[in-house]
């Protein structure tokens, strides 16, 4: 009955670990299966494209370019076109039933609501192709009933050089969005950067207090208090350097604002502390004792055997607690949503607002459409988030595996 009840117990335990490793599978199948297509979608926003007159020689403008024209950067189709002859202004229109109201009267569009609906689409036809210089962004329903005269420039889909390189993340700009991510990876990395210069000190001294210089009595205080602050929401310390630290931020140094990657910096590295001390400080007391005894016995000072013998045999744990550490700060989200500032652009300095990926993504998914481009992307965003963390956790654990003594 006994050796019934130990086999039924370890195949529970054997179902579970499975059945953890499935889910987990499946997670991150799911992650890579909704960013799939991103790279197929079309630039332009789904059901418009971007028309020209007959004439004019562009077959495609990238989405960069684009936007440029739509803030005016570029104002000339010479520009685009790569040659002076066509030395023609660019005209934008926008067929959304009011642009149309500039080129034609109520006598030319209709007299009651039925017939000015009919007529919208053929009369934006006609002024496109009536108008050498412009650019429209017309719906694809109304290019099926008279596309005389025009031309539909070629539409081309999401490239990966402008994902993963571009400088603009505007996922809601029309008529084509700008998904570079490039910003929020800076801000990303900029953040835990900092986050675990700040950290990683302070931990490693708490750690080497607590294991060699601590009193039994102050250890027993120190180290449940350290290891409580890993069970604080992240909303909290969200809210603290909310309220607390970001008016001081602004205020002691004479910023704009206090929402800055320095700021979400400290309060990450006070997040990421407790697992810098915690393992680090595991590590440090696995330092077998005869290896003290003996620098002892050899004349070191306490302090030269913890720096000389101590710290270089436990290095591989404490290298693994600041890669976790560095873990830690890259996947927070909260903290990150409310004091980053959440502004999308590369970093310069570190009183700056910044973006971060986790924070993006929490930001924007409930309102992105299932399925659009802007969902995709945000799933990308994910998969880029999963590889970084992941090569974050390899790295912690092949240093963690190496050999003890190897720095003695």
């Amino acid at each position: 009955m006994r050796r019934f009840i130990e086999k039924s117990i370890e195949k529970i335990f054997a179902a579970c670990g499975m059945i953890t490793t499935v889910t987990i599978l499946l997670i991150i199948v799911f992650l890579f299966k909704e960013g799939a297509g991103l790279f197929n979608s079309p630039e332009v926003e789904k059901g418009y494209a971007l028309c020209v007159n007959a004439a004019n020689p562009i077959e495609y403008i990238s989405a960069p370019d684009v936007k440029k024209i739509y803030n005016s950067a570029i104002t000339n189709w010479s520009e685009l076109v790569g040659y002076d002859e066509y030395d023609i202004n660019i005209v934008l229109f926008r067929d959304d039933n009011k642009d149309i109201f500039e080129y034609y009267d109520d006598e030319e569009l209709g007299d009651d609501f039925d017939e000015i609906e009919a007529n919208i689409p053929k009369k934006v036809l006609e002024l496109i192709a009536s108008t050498p210089g412009m650019l429209a962004f017309v719906r694809e329903e109304n290019l099926k009933k008279n596309a005389k005269g025009i031309k539909v420039l070629n539409k081309g889909t999401v490239s990966s050089d402008n994902f993963f390189f571009g400088h603009e993340w505007i996922p809601t700009a029309t008529p084509a969005p700008q998904f570079g991510i490039l910003p929020l990876i800076l801000g990303t990395l900029w953040v835990s950067l900092v986050a675990i210069l700040i950290a990683t000190p302070l931990g490693i001294g708490v750690a080497i207090y607590l294991s060699e210089l601590a009193q039994s009595k102050v250890r027993d205080i120190l180290k449940p208090a350290i290891e409580l602050l890993a069970g604080i929401p992240s909303v909290v310390y969200g809210f603290f350097g909310l309220v607390v630290l970001v008016p001081m931020v602004q205020k002691t140094l004479g910023l704009p604002v206090g929402e800055t990657a320095f700021t979400a910096s400290v309060i990450l590295a006070i997040m990421a502390l407790p697992t810098i001390i915690t393992v680090a400080e595991d590590a440090i007391r696995s330092t077998p004792r005869a290896m003290r005894e003996a620098s002892l016995a050899l004349g070191a000072t306490h302090w030269q055997t913890i720096y000389k013998v101590v710290i270089p045999y436990a290095a591989s744990g404490i290298s693994a607690a600041v890669v976790l550490g560095i873990g830690r700060a890259i996947g927070e989200t909260m903290v990150a949503l409310m004091v980053t500032g959440n502004a999308a652009v590369i970093p310069k300095t570190l009183f700056a607002p910044v973006r971060t990926i986790p924070a993006t993504i929490a930001a924007e998914l409930g309102e992105a459409p299932g399925g659009g481009v802007h969902y995709q992307a945000l799933f990308v965003l994910g998969c880029v988030l999963f590889l970084i963390t992941l090569a974050i956790s390899i790295t912690a654990e092949l240093i963690s595996k190496r050999q003890h003594n190897k720095g003695l």
